[in-house]
């Protein structure tokens, strides 16, 4: 099963910034719907953000207006920019992708894309205050 790769984490300071990205290639499928979710040992996984194929993102509450979801359809490569980081945000992130089979009702919906979406190995987002 090929599996889509992170890259971009590392240690920033506070109301810094950092740019993630998730190579999905090798898919057989131009995903439909691909996004981020993050955990953080102890806590419930997290969805962060989703572009479904129309580019229609979605955000979690907790980002909205710091965190910005791009894609490029040519290289199957998914972007999170991270801007106004906060401690809080100190999390393993992954990038999800939809599985050949689609999320249910074909909806790109954040919590089916952290539930159902195939992710990589993560990369470690740590924001220090």
């Amino acid at each position: 099963q090929v599996q889509p790769v992170e890259s971009g984490g590392g240690p920033v300071e506070a109301g810094g910034s950092l740019r993630l990205s998730c190579e999905a290639s090798g898919y057989p499928y131009s995903p439909d719907c691909m996004g981020w979710f993050r955990e953080v040992p102890g806590k419930e996984r997290e969805g962060v953000g989703s572009i479904d194929s129309g580019g229609i993102e979605t955000y979690a509450d907790s980002v909205k207006g710091r965190f910005t979801i791009s894609k490029d359809n040519t290289k199957n490569t998914l972007y999170l920019q991270m801007s106004s980081l906060k401690s809080e945000d100190t999390a393993m992130y992954y990038c999800a992708v939809d599985p050949p089979g689609g999320l249910p009702n074909n909806n790109c919906k954040l919590a089916y894309l952290v539930e159902f979406g195939i992710s990589g190995q993560g990369t470690q987002v740590t924001v220090s205050s």
